[in-house]
């Protein structure tokens, strides 16, 4: 790859301190780069994404790029599987220090249309020997995101009642939390009765084991919704967010304020923001460089920094980008 590399600072435009950011361009090299997320691991950067032609169809693979300083990336891995497409690659650490990467696997046969998929999972002690995907839960399964608490994984899938625009599709979309011990074999802990189509789904803990979820939505309002569950998890709480999110994520930063990034519709155009995250709204704060097809956020806070991983296509070509926010990220007055 052309190490061709850019690096911005700017302010966000606030009353409160402004915290600084700083942004750099880290991988472009398929035609199509997109669906980040990122991991710190033994002392490295792990970033993961997409590599295909475009947005939907063709075989997608899954790229690991890795860095010690977070400046210099360089390719660990490349996962692929005959005749699926492998998409939006999520990564954590399981309780026996490991790498784990959670992936939709999706089946177009030469086509866009969507005629198949299933989750799929794989295993890294060093981020760069994988074990092969292995499909998990059902077909129609959509596993998008997975939280280690407690040795166990949480995470939620959603679920079409049948294939996107085949005539047995009724447009009603199925919301389920999951458990699992091992990350292979799930069981169903809940169905999250949200209306609208809901969709991709983060969830975190707080340090007394309230489970938190961040939630898009894909019809109606189209607003995301926030929610908490004490365990088993069972009976939630729900709030809109006051806006959509596309590719949501949220982590809680050292005094226990929650942060959201992803895609935002509000701030001229699709774009990725970061901003406060409460029971009552999500308030972007800093609009990082993107536009056009972008967002899917990994955060990871790290030495006092806030890090992201993104992409985005406002240079002309969907590519990744790491970002690095130091100082107090303010809500809007």
């Amino acid at each position: 790859m052309k190490r061709a590399l850019f690096l911005a600072f700017f302010a966000a435009t606030a009353l409160a301190a402004q915290p600084e950011v700083s942004v750099r361009k880290i991988w472009d090299a398929a035609p199509h780069n997109a669906f980040t997320d990122l991991a710190r691991f033994h002392d490295e950067w792990f970033c993961v994404f997409r590599e295909a032609d475009a947005h939907v169809g063709g075989d997608g693979k899954i790229r690991v790029i890795s860095s010690r300083d977070g400046e210099r990336w360089e390719s660990a891995a490349r996962i692929t599987e005959e005749g699926i497409d492998l998409r939006d690659p999520k990564i954590c650490i399981t309780p026996d220090d490991r790498l784990m990467l959670t992936l939709g696997g999706s089946i177009y046969r030469g086509t866009t249309q969507l005629q198949g998929r299933q989750p799929r999972v794989a295993f890294s002690k060093d981020g760069r020997e994988w074990t092969a995907p292995r499909r998990v839960l059902d077909e129609g399964d959509w596993l998008w995101r997975v939280t280690w608490h407690g040795g166990e994984a949480f995470g939620v899938s959603y679920k079409t009642s049948a294939p996107e625009g085949t005539l047995a599709d009724t447009g009603e979309w199925a919301l389920t939390l999951y458990r699992s011990r091992d990350g292979i074999t799930w069981e169903s802990v809940a169905p999250l009765a949200i209306p609208g189509r809901p969709n991709e789904t983060t969830l975190r803990f707080q340090p007394d084991g309230e489970m938190l979820a961040l939630v898009r939505r894909e019809s109606g309002d189209k607003q995301g919704w926030f929610g908490r569950a004490r365990t088993p998890y069972r009976d939630w709480k729900w709030h809109p967010i006051g806006r959509g999110i596309g590719g949501p994520n949220f982590l809680a930063d050292p005094s226990g304020a929650l942060i959201a990034a992803g895609r935002d519709y509000l701030s001229g155009g699709a774009r990725t923001v970061v901003g406060p995250l409460t029971d009552a709204a999500w308030q972007p704060a800093i609009t990082l460089p993107s536009g056009g097809d972008n967002s899917y956020p990994g955060m990871v806070w790290h030495d006092g920094e806030l890090w992201l991983s993104y992409y985005s296509s406002h240079e002309g070509k969907s590519a990744i980008y790491v970002a690095r926010v130091r100082g107090v990220i303010p809500a809007k007055p």
